[in-house]
């Protein structure tokens, strides 16, 4: 059985929300929040136990085909998506994921970057998602949540975004920026590649630093401080146009959102075909080692 929420009611007799949580909140915060949108993108595990008020929003609802996991979703899909979401522009959205390990928290960054490009601007992340939910010992209900649907109208900006024309002027030396790849280094090395991948490397002219760089524990992003000095080691230049990218653009949103939304560094942007794109497109690639690596690489089931 589905229930309404407090929250959801609220929404719809046009009820003021509270302020922005900010990027990253604690549990604490989230409990005492002024009725917050909690979309939990877990899937399955959602009826396993979740947030009170919770809606679920699994992580597929933000990701391309099997083909391309990273690829856009489609504008009108994206709306109507949202829209069966009950999500609106005035009421504070907090986004949860498992938090499992570090690699996890790139799927609440991915859609808090999407729901940032369609518009909204009062979002947040529950850092250490809901393992740290129950380490707090805070309560959960299994009851699945109907929400409002809303008639939420957006328009995809492309400000964080870095499409497959530019990335290819970057790297042909016609854009000045820099290119930041999340991925673990094996993968920029081309000892690892994604399945989707036509071929193991990273893209020309592409700097390894990885996703892990923004933790400051198994599941926990750095505060606004430690990501800023994490970004002032990279030697960012001021207005330098930065572009992360990974295999699909999971990893690659955790750097995005450590750089613009924590740090703030104000010209991040997100290349989401990332590798996959890259490589499917026949882009010339680095660190590309020979065909018997390649085929020892395959068997593996890099």
């Amino acid at each position: 059985m589905k229930i309404l929420t407090l929250g959801a009611m609220l929404l719809s007799s046009g009820a003021a929300f509270a302020a922005d949580l900010g990027p990253l909140v604690t549990p604490a915060e989230v409990q005492s929040a002024d009725q917050p949108l909690v979309l939990d993108i877990r899937g399955e595990a959602y009826g396993q136990g979740h947030i009170a008020g919770a809606v679920a929003a699994p992580y597929a609802l933000f990701r391309g085909p099997a083909e391309n996991p990273g690829a856009l979703v489609p504008e009108d899909q994206l709306e109507a998506t949202l829209r069966s979401l009950g999500v609106t522009t005035d009421r504070p959205i907090v986004i949860v994921h498992q938090g499992k390990d570090d690699s996890d928290f790139g799927s609440a960054a991915r859609v808090y970057w999407t729901l940032k490009s369609s518009g909204l601007e009062h979002l947040s992340i529950l850092n250490g998602g809901m393992a740290a939910w129950a380490d707090a010992g805070l309560p959960l209900e299994t009851r699945a949540v109907e929400p409002v649907p809303s008639d939420i109208n957006i328009e995809f900006s492309d400000r964080w975004l870095a499409k497959g024309d530019e990335v290819a002027q970057i790297v042909g030396g016609q854009r000045p920026a820099r290119l930041l790849d999340a991925r673990p280094v094996a993968f920029y090395q081309g000892q690892q590649s994604h399945p989707a991948a036509t071929k193991p490397g990273t893209l020309p002219g592409a700097e390894s630093v990885e996703h892990s760089v923004w933790f400051s524990g198994p599941t926990e992003v750095l505060d606004a401080a430690g990501a800023a000095r994490v970004a002032n080691g990279l030697g960012l230049k001021d207005g330098e146009e930065v572009v992360a990218f990974c295999n699909t653009g999971h990893w690659a949103a955790t750097e995005w959102f450590a750089l613009s939304e924590l740090a703030g560094v104000p010209n991040v942007k997100l290349y989401p075909d990332s590798v996959v794109g890259w490589s499917q497109q026949g882009n010339e690639m680095a660190n590309t080692p020979g065909l018997l690596q390649n085929l020892v690489n395959q068997i593996r089931g890099n």
